[in-house]
């Protein structure tokens, strides 16, 4: 019986059993590069079912790369919106116009080159080679992380820095025997997305199990090893839905940093022992040196990020005074509640709308009807 430590045979294994159980996905249609490397960016860290219609609502709207260069990053956002990690929307639209103005439109072919884009990492780069162009590079995301834990029997932590050039190492060491590199990355990858999942793989029905150390062992559930994560702290956010007659004030967050460049219900955490309406009247005054008169809570909604969670807490609000400042933000608005789905906001936010909409559908009367001062956006969106 041969060993579980002896790889040979396991590319071709793994590529035939590929040939006939890959999924159908739309960017495993196309070689073209742009399509490609869209679909790779979206797929960091996002699963392909949620990845899907956004690839295609992207491709329907930019067809080319310079098509994506030309757009405002407010455009690409909103397309983005739903997708989370949003820094990979602004750089996409970073890298298009990288590609456009240093490329003359054609993507680097060399990972070096394609490693300069904004976005693009050593495993990114690895798949957009070889499934555009149909080089052999390692590859090294999550899926595969899974995939070469258990089949080597990897049991230190794979997420730590000292394990990456030995799961590298193991990447380059099973692709080096392909004669297809294309089929041998995309197998690796649908392995670890179908059948070597994080919980429950299914080892009887692996095309290669018996080349796997873990499940020699019987150590496959135990594998992936990866540090204990702290809890995540929990923030109550105040935030006003502030209404100036007919309509309501929204801001756009700094584009560097969390969620940059999306727009949002203005507000902040709570401090210390403050109610939340105190906090809410405090995060206004102190970010948009606007007085206000808070009300009636309008919703609650809890949403987690990749390390901490936060509860956010709406409130309607009136206008009393003041010019907005965004001191805190790279622009504000005032904008009537049916358009506020032409904006890109975080999740959270995006629940506050259906809760405005949907009393604005239930109700005839508005809660605030101050007289507006002014109709024009703020110097920055003018």
């Amino acid at each position: 019986m041969r060993a579980a430590t002896d790889k040979s045979g396991f590319a071709l294994a793994l590529t035939r059993w590929y040939a006939s159980h890959a999924r159908d996905l739309p960017w495993r249609r196309t070689r073209d590069p742009y399509h490609v490397w869209l679909s790779e960016i979206m797929l960091q860290q996002t699963q392909v079912a949620t990845v899907i219609p956004y690839y295609e609502r992207f491709l329907a709207r930019f067809s080319t790369v310079e098509a994506l260069a030309a757009a405002s990053e407010d455009e690409t956002l909103k397309l983005w919106e739903g997708l989370g990690y949003y820094a990979r929307g602004r750089n996409l639209r970073r890298a298009a116009q990288a590609i456009v103005e240093t490329h003359q439109g054609r993507f680097p072919d060399t990972l070096a080159g394609m490693m300069a884009l904004p976005g693009v990492g050593r495993s990114t780069a690895g798949a957009i080679l070889t499934f555009a162009m149909g080089q052999a590079h390692p590859l090294l995301d999550g899926n595969v992380k899974r995939v070469l834990s258990r089949l080597f029997c990897f049991e230190a932590d794979v997420n730590a820095p000292r394990s990456q050039e030995t799961l590298w190492d193991y990447s380059a060491q099973l692709l080096a025997p392909s004669d297809d590199p294309y089929a041998f990355n995309q197998a690796v990858m649908e392995l670890g997305a179908t059948l070597c999942t994080p919980q429950a793989p299914q080892c009887l029905l692996c095309p290669v199990k018996d080349f796997c150390e873990a499940a020699a062992k019987g150590a496959q559930h135990e594998l992936p090893r990866k540090a204990v994560k702290k809890p995540s702290p929990h923030y109550d956010i105040g935030a006003a839905v502030l209404w100036n007659g007919d309509r309501v004030l929204i801001q756009q967050r700094p584009r560097d940093g969390l969620l940059g460049g999306l727009w949002e219900f203005p507000g902040g955490k709570r401090e210390g022992d403050e109610t939340l309406a105190e906090t809410v009247a405090r995060e206004i005054r102190e970010e948009l040196a606007l007085e206000i008169r808070v009300r009636d809570k309008l919703i609650s909604v809890k949403h987690a990020y990749t390390h901490f969670r936060i509860t956010l807490h709406a409130f309607d609000c009136d206008y009393l005074g003041g010019e907005p400042q965004a001191r805190c933000a790279e622009a504000w608005r005032w904008t009537a509640p049916e358009k506020l789905r032409q904006f890109a906001f975080p999740k959270a936010n995006n629940r506050v709308i259906d809760a405005i909409l949907a009393r604005r559908q239930d109700a005839s009367t508005l809660p605030g009807q101050t007289t507006p001062p002014h109709d024009a956006p703020s110097p920055a969106l003018r």
